[in-house]
């Protein structure tokens, strides 16, 4: 049995490059924009943009509500505090572009 979860997010670029570049997540070489399941080891994210998703979906956000309530993604890694600078130094790099 394997698990995959898929994230309903805002901006599909932006996640790309944290979940890819920050986390260091693998990308598939043929991107649609639509769906991309990013993986690294044995963790596969799905991720989609909200605004796709049909009005009927379950998890389709509307304006102003609250996104993510009652979920919580733990990502278990053998050095936290190397992942963490990581974080901290792409988002300072991100900020000076």
């Amino acid at each position: 049995m394997n698990l995959r979860m898929e994230l309903f997010v805002k901006n599909i670029d932006k996640s790309m490059e944290f979940y890819g570049s920050v986390l260091g997540f693998s990308l598939p070489k043929d991107v649609n924009k639509n769906y991309i399941p990013v993986r690294k080891d044995d963790v596969v994210l799905g991720l989609g943009e909200m605004k796709n998703l049909p009005e009927s979906h379950p998890l389709k956000a509307v304006d102003g509500q609250q996104i993510g309530l009652g979920v919580e993604i733990v990502l278990e890694v053998e050095n936290v505090k190397n992942v963490y600078n990581r974080v901290v130094e792409k988002s300072i790099q991100s900020r000076l572009n």
